[in-house]
């Protein structure tokens, strides 16, 4: 368990740690950001796209789709970039369609990049779930199993073999499920033909929302000289008002090199600098990170300006890139979690990246909808349930101040053949990717490898045992967890995880309609398992399906007074158990979002305590007013934040 004891020794051994871990990795994927020497490019718009219906979903492949422009294949509709496919049209078979389809893009690329032999040219996808392929002009570049990191290619050459013609950039893209990919699924096939027509199959999930599909996030051209900036990593921490920034710089293509390293203020004043790869930057009157409603300045970042000198036979090249950094700690102990040694209580929300027609689509204004509605209710966290986010939102998390579990796609994990070496290793990938992309974020302060896993099956404790340990040698700063749901006495993971994370549905789920019985059950929940494993623990998620405007007296389920009084009397435990070990409560969940159809679902899950579109539900309100008192109770907020209306 991480510990703030002996602070001094523990951090030093983490950032050692971290940089050996760091440099296991095959390349770092640092987020593309324009500079002085390198250009970005963004591809996002209208692409040809084509559903492979064919019976084996192999055609594309078996005719070469990708050799020639994908509409003399047969016929292409347009398709926005980045977006699901799935609601886009009105055919029912393209919203449910599982296999392979196909995208395109022509692309005019500067001519600076074609002549200047000393520029890398690289093609970046955000994510796309769940296989993917990609070729430039019909040569293959790269590929990737997984459907919510991002994944990259250098392209420079292929493209500079004909500067006259376009770049023509194809992507083909699967959203089979199985037992070995994250989350899992499988396909079942029905050869009965008296009831199902031939050739008749579903996909079989084991999570509850809507396997979208498709290019979820913005696909960019960007560029580097052939000597870069390859990676960074930093680790920070404080002793009284002075920060230290640990830095190391990963640097690729050149066999002698320069580096500076500037460290600069919110106002642009430099306050350290280094000529060293590696090292540390002392920062007097430091300004730390803290999160949204802890602190009259939350989310304050420095810029890291890394410059890069290397010199070969022909050529001098020099690359800029700019990180932004916070300062901050985190630490746990058997009762507390720890921002900048004080304690810190999670109250915020479980989301989706979920919306009308656009599906998991990466969407600026729903974005931004999203961190006003956050910060109006009052929350200071959410969770990435149940996959990593855009980049960008991290980002935006960075800025605002609003702390984030990164959890990766390990949820669904049911099926005893999911816990095989082959689902571990993709599972260790996953990891490495996410912790790869995410690990500079301050805002990221925990890592959640799995949601609701069979946890109690035999072979569980080995596959917990190894992600979390192998997750701790990826990055020993910050706690690991997974959220169970399962009973207390017959987790198997749960001796391995920093943090308790915990899922429960009293009175909906479990004894529906008897609102009587939540406070008894959820402290016997909290007690039996802090008795069990004594450690901080956070209620992950909780709640009730409210349709919008359906009301009754008495509260009635799925209407918005159930969902009232749902929330009230786990608060009233919660208010208990917080005094004690409890160090956090995340609503499910921030907005309704879509799932597969069900008898159970009514166009889709209605535990938001949003509607879809964004609009509060009664349980919104109720939640506004929890927040903003426990951030008031703090003591710690200036006076300006002291009421809502403030905002």
């Amino acid at each position: 368990m991480l510990s703030p004891e002996r602070p001094g020794q523990f951090r030093v051994l983490c950032l050692f740690a971290l940089f050996e871990a760091a440099c296991l990795l095959d390349t770092g994927m640092l987020f593309p950001r324009e500079s002085s020497s390198r250009e970005v490019k963004e591809l996002s718009g209208l692409w040809s796209f084509r559903a492979d219906k064919s019976p084996d979903r192999n055609l594309g492949f078996d005719k070469a789709w990708y050799k020639s422009r994908l509409r003399e294949t047969g016929p292409v509709i347009d398709m926005p970039v980045p977006a699901s496919y799935n609601d886009i049209t009105q055919d029912p078979t393209l919203r449910d369609f599982i296999g392979w389809v196909w995208y395109e893009r022509e692309v005019v690329v500067p001519a600076r990049w074609i002549t200047d032999e000393g520029t890398r040219v690289v093609i970046r996808v955000g994510s796309a779930h769940y296989y993917s392929i990609v070729w430039v002009n019909g040569v293959k570049v790269t590929e990737h199993n997984g459907g919510h990191l991002p994944f990259e290619a250098e392209v420079g050459s292929l493209i500079r073999k004909d500067p006259t013609q376009p770049c023509r950039i194809t992507i083909a893209v699967n959203n089979t499920l199985t037992l070995e990919t994250l989350p899992p699924g499988s396909i079942q096939h029905i050869d009965d033909i008296t009831k199902y027509p031939k050739g008749f199959f579903v996909q079989n999930i084991y999570f509850d929302f809507f396997n979208y599909a498709g290019i979820h996030r913005p696909v960019l051209l960007y560029t580097t000289p052939t000597a870069y900036v390859d990676d960074i990593t930093v680790v920070t921490d404080f002793l009284d008002n002075t920060g230290r920034v640990n830095y190391k710089v990963s640097v690729q293509g050149a066999t002698t090199a320069t580096v500076k390293v500037t460290l600069m203020d919110k106002d642009g004043h430099c306050v350290a600098s280094s000529t060293e790869p590696f090292g540390v930057l002392k920062v007097v009157d430091v300004n730390l990170w803290w999160p949204y409603l802890m602190h009259e300045s939350p989310g304050y970042l420095y810029s890291m300006e890394v410059r890069l000198m290397a010199a070969n036979e022909r050529s001098t090249h020099e690359d800029v890139y700019t990180l932004p950094v916070g300062i901050r700690t985190v630490s746990v102990t058997s009762t507390q979690f720890l921002i900048n040694k004080k304690p810190f209580y999670f109250h915020g929300v479980n989301k989706h990246e979920d919306s009308d027609i656009r599906g998991k689509g990466f969407d600026w204004p729903l974005i931004v909808k999203d961190f006003n509605l956050l910060k109006w209710m009052g929350a200071n966290s959410f969770r990435t349930s149940h996959y990593p986010y855009a980049e960008e939102i991290l980002q935006m998390c960075d800025r605002h101040g609003i702390v984030v579990i990164d959890e990766c796609p390990g949820v669904g994990i049911k099926d005893i053949r999911s816990f095989r070496n082959a689902s571990l290793n993709h599972h260790l990938d996953v990891m490495d990717e996410l912790v790869r992309r995410d690990k500079n974020h301050a805002s990221v302060v925990m890592w959640s490898v799995a949601n609701e896993p069979a946890s109690e099956m035999p072979p569980a404790e080995f596959y917990f045992k190894t992600l979390i340990q192998h997750t701790k040698a990826l990055d020993p700063t910050r706690p690991v967890t997974y959220v169970s749901n399962s009973h207390y006495a017959r987790d198997k993971g749960a001796p391995y995880v920093d943090v308790i994370c915990i899922n429960s549905y009293f009175s909906w789920y479990h004894d529906p309609g008897h609102l009587e019985v939540i406070p008894l059950q959820l402290n016997t929940q909290f007690e039996n398992w802090y008795g069990k494993y004594q450690k901080p623990i956070i209620q992950s998620e909780y709640g009730a399906d409210a349709v919008p405007g359906l009301h009754s007296d008495p509260p009635m389920m799925f209407t918005e007074e159930y969902q009232k009084v749902v929330l009230q009397s786990c608060h009233n435990v919660f208010d208990q158990k917080r005094k004690q070990y409890l160090i956090g409560e995340l609503i499910w969940n921030f907005a309704d979002f879509m799932t597969v159809q069900g008898i159970t679902r009514v166009v889709g899950n209605k535990k938001g305590v949003f509607t879809r579109q964004r609009q509060p539900k009664a349980a919104a309100f109720i939640l506004k007013e929890r927040y903003w008192r426990l951030a008031n109770e703090t003591g710690r907020l200036p006076p300006w934040t002291k009421y809502p209306c403030s905002l």
